[in-house]
């Protein structure tokens, strides 16, 4: 092995293997992440939780048609790796439009103001504890589920272990498929396989899919180089319940979407609307 610069990065590797493998590190800091930058959460309202001991951020908004009455139903949201609900909580409920709806939303363990540890294994415990939260505000009401890329992976543990309405999941991942089979080739596997054997089995999104049948709408981005369309297909064909596909060829893995894609989306929350029983709020006046 005469290139030194191979050299350094298999010692490198090696290093990080014998140093932070056997603690887990790895997979908590590549997977999870924290994130404790300062964010404009405009008019979200912030709700501190106790669940298991531990103090958890949530951050609250309500839809435009949920100004100045009661909501019909509410929707919880996980965001990816090393994202913060409050960026995107606001975004998130207009998005709802005339329909009548609060969106609650979960910072993850050691993100923003939600006590650490930075642990996957507390992920999918802290967000049964967000669902069961909500349960005692939303009563009978619908509650659906909102996750985008890890924070789909997060949605799908939930309603394998909870009822929900209906989900709406953005480039789903399967973590570890897609660890070992996007992310091993280029450190030989001596960093994947480990970090694929520390995801815990509440956040197999494959499983969690087969064992989820409320309505989803999917939303794939077609050159997703962080989870790759093949990965994200994993999870659709597993998925137990009648599904929507919002397909978005050539948009990568953050991108926006176009003006016809957010026209299906309306569409598709209006399917998972009517599957669930709510009166739209044309029906709902005297």
């Amino acid at each position: 092995m005469r290139n030194p610069q191979v050299r350094c990065i298999i010692s490198g590797l090696l290093l990080v293997y014998l140093l932070m493998v056997p603690t887990g590190c790895v997979a908590n800091l590549l997977v999870l992440g924290a994130n404790h930058d300062t964010i404009d959460h405009g008019s979200a309202q912030q709700k501190i939780l106790q669940i298991d001991g531990r103090a958890v951020e949530c951050w609250v908004a309500r839809s435009p048609g949920a100004v100045g009455r009661e909501p019909a139903a509410f929707s919880l949201m996980f965001t990816g790796k090393g994202g913060r609900v409050d960026q995107w909580i606001v975004a998130v409920a207009n998005a709802w439009e005339d329909k009548p709806i609060e969106v609650w939303g979960m910072n993850y363990p050691g993100s923003g103001g939600s006590d650490g540890p930075v642990e996957l294994k507390l992920v999918s415990p802290t967000a049964v504890g967000a669902y069961d939260a909500l349960r005692k505000v939303a009563g009978s009401r619908p509650i659906f589920l909102q996750g985008a890329s890890f924070g789909s992976a997060v949605s799908l543990s939930v309603a394998a272990r909870r009822p929900v309405a209906g989900l709406i999941l953005h480039n789903p991942p399967p973590l570890k498929q897609l660890i070992l089979g996007n992310y091993g080739w280029w450190n030989l596997w001596l960093v994947a396989g480990p970090v694929a054997m520390q995801i815990p089995d509440d956040l197999d999104a494959i499983a969690n899919a087969r064992a989820t049948t409320a309505p989803c709408v999917f939303i794939l981005s077609g050159a997703d180089h962080l989870v790759p369309p093949r990965y994200q297909q994993l999870v659709v064909r597993a998925y137990g319940g009648p599904a929507r596909i919002i397909d978005l060829p050539g948009l990568g893995h953050d991108a926006g979407l176009p003006h016809e894609a957010a026209e299906e989306l309306g569409r598709d929350q209006q399917w998972l609307w009517d599957a669930a029983g709510i009166r739209s709020p044309a029906e709902s006046k005297p």
